[in-house]
């Protein structure tokens, strides 16, 4: 049975799991590490597909099922642990890996921000996720969709939507829709030259802290409305320019030119 406070649904439909594996492109001996394997829905196929598989599983029920059966699959190894205090750095010893997961839909962005601790390591994520996430993730400027998330998944990746998958294709079935993303690493971060992550993303949270205010005043949490103004104008954006408006090079730009 799932348990709901884990957010389980399982990816029961063997054709929708067939339609996403032949999507990932695994080359024989390839590192993946996999995120709630569940019963091993995916596991199994990644397995047998080729790929050396590290699955990371919070449920110590199902980590015990996936153990018993892991050796039949193939290269498989079943890590019993919460994702969100993964080091995934560490998970592939020292090796590039790819990763795919059918992640529980109400910590995907924790989920997210733990792996891209890791983006100089990660080559592609492939995640199973609620259509509307999935949305935002692509979204690009000027989009409605378009926010914070966005801005960090496009910072360290190249996000693309590969397909829907409707509610029946899970056990429980969830009460909406869900998409297939993958993102492809690296994103704009190469290009951007910012310094530290850490701090260019503090800078995008306070430019998406409430969307219906302009980026001006929102940036009055990190900066004096003067240096803002002055940053803004600089980059030759409007003094009424809202986040959404912006893409990844303009932040960098006005995050700059507060700083200087």
């Amino acid at each position: 049975m799932a348990r709901q406070k884990l957010g389980q649904h399982f990816l029961a439909d063997l054709a929708w799991r067939k339609k996403i594996l032949a999507t990932l492109g695994i080359a024989h001996g390839e590192k993946w590490v996999e995120i709630g394997p569940g019963h091993g829905e995916m596991t199994e196929l990644l397995a047998r597909a080729g790929a050396r598989v590290t699955a990371i599983e919070t449920d110590a029920r199902l980590a015990e099922g996936l153990q018993r059966n892991a050796a039949e699959w193939g290269d498989v190894e079943i890590i019993r642990g919460d994702v969100l205090e993964t080091d995934f750095a560490g998970v592939a010893t020292g090796e590039r890996f790819r990763v795919y997961g059918n992640l529980p839909y109400y910590i995907t962005s924790p989920i997210l921000r733990r792996m891209f601790q890791a983006a100089e390591r990660i080559d592609a994520i492939h995640i199973v996720i609620q259509l509307e996430v999935a949305e935002r993730i692509v979204a690009r400027p000027g989009r409605r969709e378009y926010a914070y998330l966005s801005a960090l998944c496009q910072y360290f990746a190249q996000p693309e939507m590969v397909m829907k998958i409707p509610a029946g294709a899970f056990r429980p079935p969830p009460k909406v829709t869900s998409a297939l993303v993958k993102m492809t690493l690296p994103g704009e971060r190469a290009k951007l030259g910012v310094g530290e992550d850490s701090a260019f993303l503090e800078f995008l949270q306070a430019c998406f802290a409430q969307k219906r205010k302009t980026l001006r005043n929102n940036l009055r949490a990190v900066a004096t409305a003067g240096r803002v103004e002055m940053a803004l104008g600089s980059c030759g954006i409007g003094a009424n320019a809202r986040a959404e408006e912006l893409g990844l090079r303009e932040f960098a730009e006005v995050y700059r030119g507060i700083a200087e």
